[in-house]
């Protein structure tokens, strides 16, 4: 991958969510993109402004407009949107444009139907920790993307976390891993909570001290490189406090219930997309 395929590009983001604006300010922050090459679309007259004194980014109201001048095209709708925005732009968006697409459970297939024959589409799994820098998000090529195309999706998602490549065929198992994933964290975490105070803590006092487990325990994996298991098995000492409450995990088959969960979502992705 070239240094930055991204540089000097004219960005167009259509759609200014919370998704789009964690997108653009990492992009921005990393110099990734120049403010002056990113414009972004939205329905909300207020919202532009905001992005626009916030970032210094351009603004247009009009699809067809910003979509002209198109180098590349970030799609940041909702999957109800996307037919309306797909019928705006395709009369005019140019034919060596790239389109990248963060819609949650559209294919590329169906992106591409909706633009002209050949039109590169690059399909995007994000997750909700992008908000902070901290996401984890997967890139799929569609039909007819080249690899410096995925580079080039690669390179803007980067700018709020770690990025994979996979075949678009698995972004339904992504979805359920990391795309659903913070909200299994986020269930975790409740649990440890009411554990906490049921046991005689502050709220307070349990949220600050679950929070901060949760995060180290996986700061802990990543950078100390070892697996999970192995880690878990030295802070699991024999007859100790951890081995108890693993013994009542195990019983209760909790992490076979996690993998059904899993795979449920996985499941419920695959028939979204089909819809």
């Amino acid at each position: 991958m070239s240094a930055n395929p991204v540089a000097g590009q004219r960005l167009i983001c259509i759609g200014g969510g919370n998704m789009a604006e964690a997108l653009i300010r990492g992009v921005l922050s990393a110099r990734v993109c120049e403010a002056a090459n990113v414009t972004v679309t939205d329905i909300l007259p207020e919202r532009l402004e905001s992005l626009r004194e916030q970032y210094g980014v351009r603004t247009e109201r009009d699809n067809a407009a910003a979509a002209a001048a198109a180098d590349i095209v970030l799609l940041a709708v909702k999957p109800q949107q996307l037919s309306g925005v797909l019928a705006d732009i395709r009369p005019v968006l140019p034919g060596s444009a790239l389109v990248i697409s963060i819609v949650a459970g559209i294919p590329a297939a169906r992106i591409e139907a909706g633009l002209s024959a050949g039109q590169r589409v690059v399909r995007v799994m994000p997750n909700t920790p992008s908000l902070i820098g901290q996401g984890a998000a997967a890139v799929a090529a569609g039909a007819a993307a080249a690899p410096e195309d995925v580079d080039a999706a690669e390179q803007l998602m980067k700018a709020v976390g770690i990025v994979v490549r996979v075949e678009e065929s698995m972004l339904d198992a992504v979805t359920a891993l990391s795309g659903s994933g913070p909200a299994y964290v986020f269930y975790l975490i409740e649990s440890m909570i009411e554990a906490g105070t049921s046991m005689g803590l502050e709220a307070d006092t349990a949220r600050a001290l679950a929070v901060q487990t949760v995060e180290g325990a996986a700061r802990l994996v990543r950078e100390t490189g070892e697996e999970p298991e192995a880690l878990r098995r030295k802070v699991t000492s024999k007859a100790g406090t951890t081995e108890a409450a693993v013994r009542v995990l195990d019983r209760r088959e909790v992490r076979t219930h996690l993998v059904e969960a899993l795979q449920a979502a996985c499941t419920r992705s695959r028939e979204l997309s089909a819809l």
